[in-house]
């Protein structure tokens, strides 16, 4: 063990103790997240805290001491935002995971950050609450991480993202100094909005050892889902422009093509068409007649794009069934290989060209390239494979990566809807923001970690 590391184990051991990590199995294993393609180097140690006192402690000895501190939720993130970096610690908020309150009059729940995401649906569901945002990776990603990354989700079309729900939270400042940030109640509009400025900061602002999140009513919600099959992604692309340009606001419309659904069907065995190229899954949730009218819509307006075997489901066991494919077709992909995922999103008119222009990269640089999408909110995340140990294909996968981004941000889109910039999206996110905007960046980062301890290098 070498002497920092050493300094490093001594004395956190005083303020997490048998909650140290020094071995060289945990070190590489919380080095980083999902992006294996983002750079990380190993941590001196990391920390399981289990209170906001504790993350503060560290914090403080870390400061004092000039060395980093890098939080990291369950790691599920896509953008390299956990990466360890040189002369760091990891402080993991995973075993934070107590709900301690759920307000069933003021309708908020008060969580610490390493709840799952469907731990706390299914927590507030006992009150008849829910909690809408739900990111693909819901059954193993936390509330803190969803908050540092504003994630997304399927739903998000309809409901809007984790920034549109978090009320309030306990923030551990640079410094160490314990902070309370928002409300409680409906509405609130005292001081600056510091509670949406840290939801999506990616931990570089400040760590974030609770929340309060605002719930909606669980029960007035009746689903139908719509399915059609597309020959092109193209074709699903317009059905998807079309539906935003007819006024209608799905629950969810989701895309999946040819190579996510194979995918998903060699390894779970659901019963999926293999033989069609695109699939689209909208999902109308108001009720009574209404809902049988926009679904009844949305079935023509697939039809008029060249939609075929459309159909409506009832079922909530069949429409499960078809969004969990939705949900598992990210780690489906990643048994085929290393998976460099983007995030763009991009204005719903110009969905039908993105989807093109993503088709033509993956022919220009022969790499594989599947396709996932909030497709409801233009928020595309095609997937790059490269197989394993293939530098060759790794090589032209990074091409392709940057060309997506190069035309989304030609369309008018932005290089992440939900993921975070990380480290993967550094260089887009500076195109995308221009240097007068970086330095209001800087200069918020700057006056809030003026010694840069938090997370540095990470999110612009």
């Amino acid at each position: 063990m070498t002497t920092r590391l050493q300094e490093a184990a001594d004395g956190l051991a005083a303020l997490a103790p048998g909650r140290v990590l020094t071995d060289d199995a945990a070190l590489a294993a919380y080095s980083h997240d999902e992006a294996e393609w983002a750079p990380f180097v190993p941590p001196l140690a990391v920390v399981l805290a289990r209170s906001t006192e504790e993350v503060a402690a560290v914090v403080r000895w870390a400061a004092e001491r000039g060395v980093r501190v890098v939080p990291r939720g369950a790691g599920t993130g896509l953008s390299g935002g956990a990466n360890s970096i040189q002369n760091s610690i990891v402080v993991s908020l995973e075993l934070m995971q107590q709900v301690f309150e759920v307000n069933v009059d003021e309708r908020y729940a008060r969580t610490q950050p390493g709840v799952i995401n469907n731990a706390l649906r299914d927590h507030v569901a006992a009150f008849g609450l829910w909690y809408p945002p739900d990111p693909a990776s819901s059954a193993i990603s936390t509330i803190g991480g969803n908050a540092a990354t504003n994630a997304g989700g399927i739903c998000c079309v309809k409901y809007g993202v984790t920034r549109d729900y978090v009320l309030g939270m306990t923030v551990v400042l640079a410094s160490g100094e314990i902070v309370s940030l928002g409300r409680a109640t409906a509405k609130g509009v005292t001081g600056y909005d510091l509670t949406g400025l840290l939801v999506g900061s990616e931990g570089t602002l400040g760590i974030i050892t609770e929340v309060t999140v605002k719930l909606l009513p669980l029960a007035g919600r009746d689903e139908r889902a719509v399915i059609g099959y597309f020959p092109s992604l193209e074709a699903a692309g317009v059905a998807v422009a079309a539906i935003s340009r007819a006024g209608i606001v799905p629950a969810a419309l989701e895309l999946i093509d040819q190579a996510c659904l194979r995918a998903v069907d060699d390894w779970q065995q659901l019963g999926l068409p293999g033989n069609v190229d695109t699939l689209l899954l909208a999902k109308i949730d108001e009720r009574g007649a209404a809902g049988d009218e926009l679904a009844d819509r949305v079935a023509a307006i697939f039809e008029t794009a060249g939609g075929t075997d459309v159909e409506r489901a009832t079922d909530p066991e069949e429409i499960s069934r078809l969004f969990l494919a939705r949900r598992l077709a990210y780690p489906a992909l990643e048994r085929l290989g290393p998976v460099l995922t983007e995030d763009i999103c991009v204005p719903r008119s110009a969905v039908p060209e993105m989807l093109h222009r993503i088709q033509q990269t993956a022919a220009l640089q022969n790499v594989t390239i599947a396709n996932i999408a909030h497709a409801g909110d233009g928020n595309l995340h095609p997937l790059i494979i490269a197989p394993v140990g293939d530098e060759a294909a790794k090589a032209r996968a990074k091409v392709a990566f940057d060309r997506i981004v190069e035309d989304c941000l030609a369309l008018g889109g932005t290089v992440t809807g939900e993921h975070g910039v990380g480290l993967l999206k550094l260089d887009g996110a500076r195109r995308e923001l221009g240097g007068a905007v970086i330095r209001m960046h800087r200069s918020i980062k700057d006056a809030l970690d003026p010694q840069g301890t938090l997370n540095p290098g990470k999110a612009f």
